[in-house]
Order: C-alpha cells, then sequence, then structure tokens
C-alpha cells in the first residue's frame, strides 16, 4: 500500500491552507469527495451498539470517542504499562498518514480481530487503519467549498461511530456520514451557513442514536448553537442557541457569538449534555454589549431529548479577554465533599483556574488553585486608540484554550494544560461584516514588553483534585522556540499520565507526583491528545498520538505522523 498512489491524500494534499488577514482560508482541492480504498476485507464486522459506547470507558480494548468515555475521562482501562515498567516502552511504528495539516486529532478504535482505528487530520481527511501493522485499509477527503474562512487553522479533532457508520464535522460547519467497512459516504448535513463564518473542527459523540455536534465561529459574529441529528439519516432533530434572548440587551445578541467548539460531555444519568461555551462577540469590544453577556466564556447544560436549556455558568462575564471557555468539561461522579457525595462538572479555562460545578445545579461549588500566572488578570483594554496595549498572563490562548483535560479514578485528580504566556491587547472600533472578521480589537503575540513577575515558562501542566481545588503538582515548560504546548492528556487505570509537548517529547508522568517517569522525543510539536488500548490477540497495550504542529499562533513546524507505542504482557 503506497500512500503516494492515495487518491483521498493526493486530494488533500490539494487543498492549500492560506493565510489571510486575521485567519485562514482553503484553495484548491477537489470538486467532490474522494474515498480510496486499500484493503477493507481486513474489517471485521463489529456491530458497535449503544451499549458498547456507554461501556467503552471500563473496556481496556475499545476507545470508541472522542474522550475515551461520555465522562470526558481521557483514561484507559488497561493495565499492562506501570510506573514501575513505562521505562520499557517502545515504539511500535510511525505511520506517514500522507497530508501533513493540523495533526490535533485523537483516533479511536473498535475493537476486533484485528481492532480498527479510525484517524482524522486536517484538511477534512480520516482514513481506516490496521493498528497492529500500521497500514491503512481505506482513506477520505471532504471536498470543502472554495474559500471557507477558519479563524484558527483546518482542524478536524477525530470522530464518532455507531453500527457500521464513524462520522466527522466539516469545515464548512457540518458533519459527514461514513461507511466504517469502506470509507463510501453515506450522507452530509450542514448544520449552518459557512459564508456567514461558521465552521466545524471538533468530534462529535453519540448516544441512543442520535449526534451531538456544536458550533463555531465565535470570530466572525456568529449566534452559537449546539444541534442534535438523526445518526442513521442526518436529520436535524433540534438545534438550541446558546444565548438566551432573555439575558441580551437590545440588538447585541444577534453577533453576540457564544459558540460550542469541543466536543460534549454527556451525563447520562441525568440524561443531559454539558459543554463549554466560547467568547462573545465581538471579541475585545464590550461597548457594544453591554451586561455579562451570559453564558459566553462558561458552561451550560441542556437536556439530551429537547435541547431544553437546564443551566448555565460564568467564568468570564462580560469578557473582552477572548478567555473562551472551550476545553471539554469533565464529569466526576461521587466526589467526597464534607462527608457527601456529590458529582462534579469540572471546567478548566482561558482564565486560568478550573472550576468544580455541581453538575445537578450548575452552582460553583470551588475554584481551583491558579493554573498560570495571573498578571494584569482583569485589565480592561484601553477604549482609546490602536496604540493603547495592556501586557497580560495568561494571554487570549489561555489558560486552557481547546486542550481536553483528562482524569484519573485511580489518583482522583484531574490533569491540565494551561498556557503562562504574555499578549498584548489592543482595542478598535469595527462595524459587523457578515463573513468577515469581528474581532474588535487585536493581540500582539508576544506582548511588546513582558512583565517583570512572569517567570519565563511558557506553560503549565498541572493536577487538581477536583473535591478541593488543590493544585496537587505542577510542571512548568519551558519552550525551545517559544511555541505553545496545544495537546491534551490521558490517564491509565495504574496512576500514569501520557502528554505532549510543544517540544517534541511524549511524556509519562506519576500522576500522584508528577515525576516524569518517561519520555520519547520527536523533531517537531505533538499538538494532540494521545490515548491507548489493549489488543489481545498481540497480549499488547498501545499508546498511540499524532505527531507534527498545528498552524495558528506559534504552534511549531507541521508533520504527519501517526507515533504508535506498545508494551506486551
Amino acid at each position: 500500500m503506497a500512500l503516494r498512489n492515495d487518491r483521498a491524500v493526493q486530494a488533500a494534499r490539494d487543498i492549500e491552507l492560506r493565510e489571510i488577514d486575521d485567519g485562514y482560508t482553503l484553495v484548491g482541492g477537489p470538486e467532490e469527495s474522494v474515498t480510496q480504498q486499500h484493503d477493507t476485507d481486513r474489517i471485521p464486522e463489529v456491530d458497535v451498539d449503544q451499549e458498547m459506547l456507554s461501556d467503552t470507558g471500563d473496556d481496556p480494548e475499545s476507545w470508541l470517542m472522542y474522550g475515551g468515555n461520555y465522562e470526558q475521562h481521557r483514561a484507559t482501562t488497561a493495565d499492562t504499562i506501570t510506573p514501575e515498567n513505562v521505562g520499557d516502552l517502545e515504539l511500535e511504528y510511525e505511520l506517514s498518514v500522507g497530508t501533513g495539516s493540523s495533526m490535533e486529532g485523537t483516533p479511536i478504535v473498535v475493537p476486533g480481530d484485528p481492532p480498527v482505528m479510525y484517524q482524522t487530520n486536517g484538511p477534512n481527511h480520516m482514513k481506516a487503519i490496521d493498528p497492529r501493522e500500521g497500514e491503512v485499509l481505506w482513506s477520505y477527503t471532504y471536498a470543502p467549498p472554495i474559500g471557507v474562512e477558519l479563524c484558527c487553522d483546518d482542524n478536524n479533532r477525530g470522530a464518532a461511530v455507531l453500527g457500521d457508520t464513524v462520522y466527522m464535522t466539516t469545515l464548512d460547519s457540518g458533519v459527514v456520514a461514513l461507511d466504517r467497512y469502506t470509507g463510501e459516504e453515506v450522507w452530509h448535513t450542514s448544520t449552518a451557513d459557512h459564508t456567514e463564518g461558521y465552521s466545524a473542527t471538533w468530534a462529535p459523540v453519540i448516544r441512543d442514536g442520535t449526534l451531538y455536534t456544536g458550533s463555531a465561529g465565535g470570530e466572525y459574529g456568529v449566534l452559537g448553537f449546539v444541534a442534535a441529528l438523526d445518526a442513521e439519516s442526518g436529520e436535524i432533530q433540534w438545534q438550541t442557541d446558546t444565548l438566551p434572548e432573555d439575558e441580551w440587551v437590545g440588538a447585541s445578541r444577534e453577533h453576540g457569538c457564544g459558540t460550542t467548539w469541543m466536543t460534549p460531555t454527556i451525563d447520562e444519568d441525568r440524561e443531559v449534555l454539558y459543554t463549554a461555551v466560547a467568547n462573545p462577540g465581538p471579541d475585545f469590544d464590550g461597548t457594544v454589549r453591554p451586561g455579562p453577556n451570559f453564558p459566553t466564556c462558561g458552561t451550560i447544560s441542556l437536556d439530551l431529548e429537547s435541547g431544553e436549556f437546564q443551566w448555565g455558568f460564568q467564568s468570564s462575564p462580560h469578557d473582552v479577554w477572548d478567555y473562551d471557555s472551550v476545553a471539554p468539561r469533565v464529569l466526576v461522579r461521587d466526589v467526597e465533599v464534607e462527608g457527601d457525595s456529590m458529582d462534579i462538572v469540572a471546567g478548566s479555562d482561558k482564565t486560568g483556574w478550573v472550576y468544580m460545578m455541581d453538575a445537578e445545579s450548575g452552582q460553583l461549588h470551588e475554584r481551583s488553585q491558579e493554573i498560570c500566572q495571573h498578571i494584569n488578570m482583569w485589565e480592561m483594554i484601553p477604549h482609546i486608540s490602536q496604540d493603547e496595549r495592556t501586557p497580560f498572563v495568561p494571554g487570549a490562548p489561555g489558560g486552557n484554550d481547546w486542550q481536553p483535560p483528562s482524569y484519573n479514578p485511580a489518583t482522583g485528580l484531574v490533569y491540565v494544560v494551561h498556557q503562562n504566556y504574555p499578549q498584548d491587547l489592543y482595542w478598535r472600533y469595527e462595524e459587523f461584516d457578515q463573513g468577515n472578521p469581528y474581532w474588535g480589537g487585536g493581540l500582539d503575540d508576544p506582548a511588546s514588553e513582558f512583565p517583570d513577575e512572569w517567570n519565563g515558562a511558557i506553560t503549565a501542566f498541572a493536577a487538581v483534585d477536583p473535591a478541593t481545588g488543590e493544585r496537587v503538582w505542577r510542571d512548568w515548560i519551558e519552550s525551545e522556540d517559544d511555541l505553545y504546548m496545544w495537546g491534551g492528556s490521558l490517564s491509565t487505570a495504574t496512576g500514569l499520565v501520557f502528554n505532549g509537548t510543544q517540544n517534541g517529547n511524549l511524556v509519562a508522568y506519576d500522576g500522584e507526583s508528577g515525576e516524569r517517569l518517561w519520555e520519547h522525543g520527536f523533531d517537531v510539536p505533538i499538538s494532540a491528545s494521545p490515548m491507548s488500548w489493549y489488543d489481545p490477540g498481540e497480549e499488547k497495550q498501545y499508546v498511540a498520538v499524532q505527531v507534527g504542529g498545528s498552524g495558528w499562533l506559534r504552534q511549531g513546524p507541521r508533520g504527519d505522523t501517526l507515533a504508535v507505542f506498545s508494551m506486551g504482557n
């Protein structure tokens, strides 16, 4: 199997990501979507039903959704790799996926003989892979419309699966369903008009035959929403705007944004979802949107069946710093709090703290100790001229941007990545112009002057106790090339935590102490989040991570590598 003869790979290569003012656009590429089959007969028939999806977090042989389970724990119950033997973890193989654009995705794995991995990367490219051999079984590239505008790269972060179908969001604000045995397109549904600035980059999630997806375009003055689609037909079942009409003043809601551009978290017990809500619009000019702009820069809960609003919480009301809430919410059950037990929704946000909310009411239980530094925090941008600058930490990339946290049941801790880099903000007045950026200001990255208090570390990786908010440990990470750390973490049943750095190192930590136990270096940054599974046919536990930079805000050189590590019993 030679990827140089793969028409779907070539189609993805032909799509040019071109940088424009305040964003990116796509140029070239195929007129129609392309599927290339290689060895589809090797894909075993496995009925991925609701029971498998609900149990995947407890099944060491599968990883059937982006977050590892509905609660977004990003944890595996595979226990072959331990703190005592992780030093012997070996690289099984490196697979060039052939399309070296944004590499922020997390693969999913359907168990079988052999297991089948579904891997995605930008621009809207998916592969079915035999993960034992590192061989591609089919490839697919979606044909996005020419001229799609994107604020922040051509990302695709993962897939969802149900029955005979695998699903991926598309950059023009859609969802595509593929036959998972052949790679052939089954249906495509548009959830919004991409010419208005909408897009989609996250992995969807499925429960009881319904696929849940969100909205992106918060730099284009859109109106955010969450949508539920019938997984069989693609028909939209409901679509709920994130901004309640009675919470906004005048016409400000029309372009108030509040998009939901990472994978929702599902609470099967309460039959609700939790999702982060991003920035208000315009990002930096609060004068045109008086009030708290609820529930932007926060968390909301919606009923799974109807989309009805349940509760909301804000970590940065009336935000003018681009402090979105973005990262997937982590649902931690039965947390012991003063002798009682409660379910907590942990939101790790750009503000540089982790917020523990009561899953039932949304009330704040605890705010963690600070993860990154806070310098000039909440300083208002001078609404005077573009020459006025306010250096602040964390800058607009966070704290915690989209990077998914993990929760380790073995340690009881949540693990988070927070940026710690100074930026300058400036204000400018902008008229809304549909389909064009609507920032109301801008960023200087890096800041023109670094605050004296800044410690020089660009990122912090930390462990937080969700019961108390205590920061149990923190690893300050300095960048060799001033690059942001841009991926999330993976927890294991044996108390390990894996994560990749902007310096190209995949690191295994002792989850309790924060001690680095093992590292493997690559030549390019790791901007993705690792995952793991156990293959009984090979009697090995595997850890996989995509390797390669992402384009937005200095993520470093790109790559096209899927790296798979293994350890036998």
